[in-house]
């Protein structure tokens, strides 16, 4: 076992797919940011909201106001400089740290995909992308032509891992039974020119979608990593990201999934590629050219004993971390304790509302809450159909007239809940008073239970 775990750790390969990753990644962050701003969702859902969901051990994070811009700016640079490999080190860290803040500032906008990217940015921080074909190349008049195996192989891990878990998730019988939610969602893309009033209508298309993004998830891994089936993956890989990019908006993050699958291919691709690119910048690069730049064949790590260790650590709770759904009573798609951070994508479609009561103990006077008056719409519907959400906000609102002057205050809700096309059920237990409830990751047993059965991982 020692001369194996020996062997694999001492091989090199090419510098060129680490490389290639590096530039695509930080181009495509880059647009991202930019995209974000040019939207104008910086100001609607940093700047403008009175109320911020917040994780649990992350209520400290908080934007900054109209400051908030700066953080994006400064996410966007660490991202260009990535790209371009300019103090990557530096840039990696940064960026990692700006864009998880990001995502941590209101739980309002959690997506799996900037999960993921929270994650292969991390990662990135302990692998030599800037090996070669990087700014630094030319400060440190050095670059390395071979990086230790291991480092492109665990992106791939880390991507398998992504499409397989969301390959296992989708085995539950709401999803390949009952084809929900995509025959909510489907016949809504009514709109599109050939398919939209004919294919998207048909039950069949509903189920045969379900089916095959199931097995799309399982297998493309496997796939990407076999030569002989690599082209065909790859052409799956671009033909599936760009039909839901079509279908649902999700961004940039069909994008940014095609160009990582590249890291599969060979090194020769790779080298192509950025014989392509160092055509285009020649007329930059001969800037620098009175610079001798020593070549050295193997990038060697100072400090493998701590990295590969943590990197183990790394990988250990990625595969165990979905998993603690198990330690949760109740239907998960109906609680979501456990849910999110687990690559369960696009599997539940809740609709449903909720009316807070806010209640004096004493006298027993109550009046209702205008959710309007403090969430945004989106906040509203994140927060109508989500325990925790309803916990946080709960708080809120009983800290708030609390300072407003009022007395005694008891926190009650009123929440109905519709699951995967299912009728409108109660959702929180109505005599619950919210507000003396504590946020914890314990079982909610407030949580009405859900009368009915979704089987599946």
């Amino acid at each position: 076992m020692t001369i194996l775990k020996h062997s694999y750790f001492s091989k090199v390969t090419s510098a060129a797919p680490l490389v290639v990753f590096r530039v695509g990644f930080g181009l495509m962050m880059l647009v991202s940011i930019i995209r974000f701003w040019y939207n104008g969702w910086i100001e609607t859902q940093y700047v403008q909201p009175k109320f911020f969901f917040s994780y649990t051990g992350f209520e400290w994070i908080k934007p900054f106001g109209a400051y908030t811009y700066l953080l994006f700016i400064l996410c966007g640079l660490a991202a260009f400089f990535v790209a371009i490999g300019l103090k990557y080190r530096i840039a990696i860290v940064v960026f990692f740290l700006s864009f998880t803040y990001i995502e941590l500032m209101d739980k309002t906008t959690y997506l799996n995909h900037y999960y993921c990217i929270s994650l292969l940015s991390f990662l990135l921080i302990f692998l030599p992308a800037n090996a070669q074909f990087s700014v630094d190349n030319y400060l440190n008049k050095k670059k390395y032509t071979h990086i230790p195996n291991w480092c492109i192989d665990s992106l791939k891990l880390l991507l398998g891992v992504v499409y397989f878990y969301a390959g296992l998730a989708k085995i539950n019988s709401d999803w390949l039974l009952r084809a929900m939610p995509l025959k909510i969602w489907l016949p809504s893309k009514y709109d599109l020119p050939f398919i939209g009033n004919n294919i998207m209508q048909q039950e069949w298309f509903h189920y045969a979608m379900s089916w095959s993004g199931m097995v799309y998830d399982l297998c493309i891994p496997f796939l990407l990593l076999y030569k002989r089936t690599r082209i065909l993956a790859f052409v799956a890989v671009v033909f599936f990201h760009v039909f839901t990019r079509i279908l649902f908006p999700i961004g940039m993050f069909p994008f940014i999934m095609i160009v990582s699958t590249l890291i599969f291919f060979e090194t020769s691709f790779h080298q192509k590629i950025i014989g392509f690119l160092s055509n285009i910048i020649t007329p930059i690069t001969r800037l620098f050219t009175a610079k001798k730049i020593a070549i050295e064949n193997s990038y060697s790590y100072q400090s493998k004993r701590v990295i590969l260790p943590l990197l183990i650590v790394f990988f250990s709770v990625q595969l165990l971390f979905p998993f603690r759904y198990v330690c949760y009573p109740g239907e998960l798609f109906w609680t979501e304790e456990g849910y999110r951070f687990s690559w369960r994508v696009m599997l539940i479609e809740k609709a449903g509302y909720a009316s807070f009561k806010i209640v004096n103990s004493k006298t027993g006077k109550f009046f209702y809450v205008e959710n309007n008056d403090f969430l945004t719409a989106m906040q509203e519907k994140q927060m109508s159909t989500q325990p925790d959400f309803i916990l946080e906000y709960a708080h809120f609102l009983g800290d708030h007239f609390k300072k407003d002057g009022h007395k005694n205050i008891q926190v009650f809700v009123d929440s109905y809940v519709g699951l995967n096309g299912r009728l409108s059920k109660l959702f929180i237990d109505p005599k619950v008073d919210l507000y003396k409830e504590k946020e914890s990751l314990q079982h909610k047993n407030w949580i009405l239970p859900f009368k009915d059965e979704i089987k599946g991982f």
